[in-house]
């Protein structure tokens, strides 16, 4: 580490100071700051947000919001144009949202303990689970929390709330293995809140309470256990980088594909750029991350920001 030279005269001898520099504010080399897009989206006359609980984009950049109150899936363009809503027939209270490679939108509705899956007009193609009942059965859950979807059409559902486990499931819906339960150690959890795979097929796990990331296989081997998260309470993997929605700090972690801490942006507050627990977030192919609140109900889009 570079260091300051500091010499000072006294009574004609020399004394020389080594003093740390003042450490840097700004983020890392390599990890952009980023800056809200103000009056991003645009919803119509008619429309609010309730409580705004996941956000996901497609291979075209729409954006896919769930949110708790008429019409829980919104659509809207990149530039904040809204599109449609639906779903209010369907589901009950939204709380994790995903877009797979085909366009389908997979949902997770701890109102009525069901995964589901969607065509991007809203028609339901599969659902998972018994609706309005909750248990611990191959073929239940308890408040569903979120749900990763591999290339293979295999997809991972993190069965959180009142399950502490992880589910892996055939493209067709035919439970193929589980893991986890409440605790503190390896493969173990406390209230597992996001699910997101990379490349490889390993699954990275929000462990809410936990104040961690686990990473398994694509069978549930226990692999590592990242601990610089904060609370987890979303998670979304690009290439190089994991976007951690850290709800103890109120900020936005970005982590290496070590786990190590690249930077972060936001602070507790209601304001542009602030959030008040961010829940789940999500980064299109240009680079905007997109963060949901459910406490302040609102959606916030960032870009990079370019001085």
């Amino acid at each position: 580490m570079s260091r300051i030279l500091i010499t000072t005269l006294i009574l004609g001898g020399i004394l020389t100071v080594l003093a740390e520099p003042a450490r840097s504010t700004a983020p890392p080399s390599g990890v952009p700051d980023y800056r809200p897009v103000p009056g991003w989206p645009r919803l119509p006359a008619g429309i609010a947000f309730g409580p705004v609980s996941a956000v996901a984009t497609d291979a075209a950049d729409r954006v896919y919001v769930a949110h708790r109150g008429p019409k829980p899936v919104l659509i809207f363009e990149r530039d904040g144009t809204f599109v449609r809503g639906w779903g209010h027939e369907s589901i009950k209270t939204p709380h994790g949202l995903r877009t797979d490679s085909a366009g389908n939108i997979w949902l997770t509705d701890i109102g009525n303990h069901l995964v589901m899956k969607f065509n991007p007009m809203g028609k339901l193609l599969m659902m998972l689970g018994k609706k309005g009942v909750s248990g611990d059965g191959p073929d239940q859950f308890d408040q569903p929390t979120d749900v990763a979807i591999a290339p293979s059409g295999e997809f991972y559902v993190s069965d959180g709330y009142g399950n502490a486990r992880v589910m892996k499931f055939s493209a067709t819906g035919k439970l193929l293995a589980q893991w986890g339960k409440e605790g503190n150690g390896e493969g173990e959890f406390d209230l597992p809140h996001a699910i997101c795979l990379d490349a490889n097929g390993r699954v990275y796990v929000g462990d809410r309470e936990n104040h961690r990331v686990q990473v398994f296989d694509a069978n549930g081997k226990f692999l590592a256990v990242w601990k610089e998260t904060g609370a987890p309470y979303g998670l979304f993997l690009t290439r190089d980088r994991l976007f951690v929605a850290d709800g103890l700090s109120d900020a936005v972690r970005i982590l290496g594909t070590d786990g190590k801490l690249l930077g972060r942006f936001g602070e507790k507050g209601i304001g542009p750029g602030q959030f008040r627990t961010p829940h789940m977030l999500c980064v299109d192919s240009q680079g905007s991350v997109y963060v949901t609140e459910v406490t302040s109900q609102r959606l916030q889009k960032f870009v990079p920001r370019r001085d």
